[in-house]
């Protein structure tokens, strides 16, 4: 009894003491999987990860200008430079060469040696509108016209508006050019008007005399006959 009454007290003063306050500990059932880390939001396109077509169509203008001043210079090397290593090229005469090394084979045709066909050329290019953007803006399809002259070797001089097109890849960075296709009037073309200027001038004058030779043969032979 004397006990019971020591331990009442002690009982009292527990309870009347203030709680302490401790972290609430979550119990995590068994067998539940860890939650996935939070991933962060991607970064938003900008000009500096991304370029704009904008950017795009300002770096083709720079390869036609490039490509355009190396023709008129006669500058093969920089002119291959412009190219990707399996180019197809479609040559206004018909001709199709494939690779760099058929296209310099063509130009040193067509311009080099010390006998080449065209003495000079000169080339404007025009766009004639925006190149048709692909792949995320790493294809392009770029079409227009040219202002073209030529002077031959042999002394004639041709000016002719052919249609052109083109497929441009960007590799490492560059545009480069992986199809050219060039083409002019079959119908309407400086050949075609040298040979409508011969029948009505000269040609039409041979015509004439040699008609008239064998008419004048034909009567003296004849004659002879008799």
């Amino acid at each position: 009894m004397k006990k019971l009454l020591h331990t009442i007290p002690l009982t009292l003063l527990l309870a009347a003491a203030p709680l302490q306050a401790y972290p609430a500990i979550e119990l995590i059932p068994e067998n539940t999987p860890a939650s996935a880390p939070k991933q962060e939001a991607p970064l938003p396109e900008t000009p500096d990860t991304r370029l704009s077509e904008e950017a795009l169509h300002q770096e083709l203008r720079q390869l036609r200008d490039h490509m355009q001043t190396s023709l008129n210079n006669r500058d093969l090397d920089a002119l291959l430079d412009g190219l990707t290593d399996d180019v197809v090229f479609t040559t206004m005469n018909g001709d199709r060469v494939i690779g760099k090394e058929q296209v310099r084979g063509y130009y040193e045709k067509m311009l080099g040696g010390s006998q080449p066909v065209v003495k000079t050329i000169t080339a404007q290019f025009e766009a004639d509108k925006l190149s048709h953007l692909y792949d995320g803006g790493n294809t392009a399809f770029a079409f227009g016209h040219s202002n073209d002259r030529y002077e031959l070797t042999g002394g004639e001089t041709w000016e002719v508006k052919p249609q052109w097109s083109a497929t441009i890849v960007r590799q490492n960075g560059r545009w480069l050019i992986a199809g050219f296709h060039y083409s002019v009037n079959m119908l309407d073309n400086p050949v075609l008007s040298a040979q409508r200027n011969w029948l009505m001038g000269g040609g039409a004058a041979a015509a004439l005399l040699a008609c008239a030779a064998g008419f004048l043969l034909g009567r003296r032979t004849g004659r002879l006959k008799k």
